[in-house]
């Protein structure tokens, strides 16, 4: 017999002679499924109704006894799902997770509690924990692979965690700042164009609550203002940051971000200013002075006190001639272009002509 051979028949004969001592943690049980059994434990925690069920869950919960109360309360949402402590127990299956500091399992669960319990008494309380659960992970905590090993903080993640806390209640007092606060996990990824969707959401659902809205407007302003900083080329970032806070100084004229709102148009302004006159700038460059008079003129119309505009106005004042002396040599090789064009299609005329009558 070879060794190997030898090695699985001791194998099979050890399992065979101790089997019936060997520990069995793992019970199935028809209807509940697979359930942890620690060595001599028995079962004890089960009970033959829900409510004693989740009396043990509820007790073992109390001393932080997590992992019991845990399978107390999955066993009365499996065994007696439609009685009439299942949701009880259910939500005690998200705060058994909570204080098990496994975050995201804990919102999916208590979005169970509150998709398949919608009459449970604390159903505001629930909300208002997926909330500060995503608030956590705003602030940075990391979200976790298979529910155990921190793996990477994720704002895409956060900003649809509190999208479904503003859909669960949108009119509540926490629907609107789930919504704000997506708008700042974009900002965060310094996705801003994302964030500004995100406040406009808010600006237009809650036009009713001017705090909320005034927020929302003022907050869209300066996310557009923060990716015009980032945005070298692309101006017109800016006019939408402009846009954005004078309605927000329009429509709130009381509040006190006001002031600040309109030094960061004026900034803007100059902004503007400084992006025609660079383009302008290049216009001249290449001798094309009728493109550089009209973002000269640009830099006058944006900010005509930035520091920009007396040197646009010089600038016109000596391009004009120039630029209309293009346009008339423009016009001109234009004519004789044309004169050309003729003499050539009447040449070409002649000689099909002369080809008819020279053919039999």
């Amino acid at each position: 017999m070879s060794r190997a051979s030898t090695r699985l028949l001791i194998a099979f004969i050890g399992v065979f002679l101790f089997a019936r001592t060997c520990p069995a943690p793992l019970i199935y049980r028809p209807g509940e499924g697979w359930t942890y059994e620690p060595v001599g434990g028995g079962g004890s925690w089960q009970r033959k109704r829900a409510k004693d069920q989740l009396a043990v869950a509820q007790e073992a919960f109390d001393k932080g006894q997590y992992r019991l109360a845990l399978k107390a309360a999955r066993r009365v949402v499996k065994v007696w799902p439609l009685s009439d402590h299942s949701g009880r127990a259910q939500y005690l299956v998200g705060r058994c997770y909570e204080a098990r500091r496994m975050d995201e399992r804990a919102f999916k669960e208590y979005q169970r509690a509150l998709t398949l319990y919608p009459k449970l008494e604390n159903h505001s309380e629930i909300q208002q924990r997926q909330f500060e659960i995503a608030n956590r992970f705003l602030g940075g905590q990391w979200f976790k692979l298979w529910g155990y090993i921190p793996f990477f903080p994720s704002m895409d993640r956060t900003s649809k965690l509190f999208d479904q806390v503003n859909r669960n209640g949108p009119y509540s007092d926490i629907g609107p700042k789930a919504l704000m606060n997506i708008g700042t996990a974009r900002e965060k990824q310094k996705d801003y164009r994302q964030a500004v969707k995100a406040y406009e959401r808010a600006a237009d659902k809650y036009f009713d609550r001017p705090k909320v809205a005034a927020d929302a407007l003022y907050s869209a302003g300066i996310a557009w203002n923060r990716q015009a900083k980032r945005a070298e080329y692309d101006q017109s970032i800016a006019g939408n940051a402009i846009s954005f806070l004078n309605d927000f100084r329009a429509l709130y004229p009381d509040d006190k971000r006001g002031a600040e709102a309109a030094e960061i148009i004026a900034s803007l302004k100059t902004e503007q200013a400084r992006g025609a006159f660079e383009t302008a700038r290049f216009y001249e460059k290449y001798r094309r002075y009728q493109g550089a008079l009209v973002y000269y003129n640009e830099v006058l119309i944006k900010d005509p006190d930035s520091k920009y505009a007396g040197e646009a106005r010089e600038r016109i004042e000596y391009l004009k001639p120039r630029a209309q002396r293009q346009v008339r040599r423009w016009a001109e090789n234009d004519v004789r272009y044309q004169e050309f064009e003729k003499k050539k299609a009447a040449a070409k005329a002649a000689e099909d002509e002369a080809k008819k009558k020279k053919s039999p």
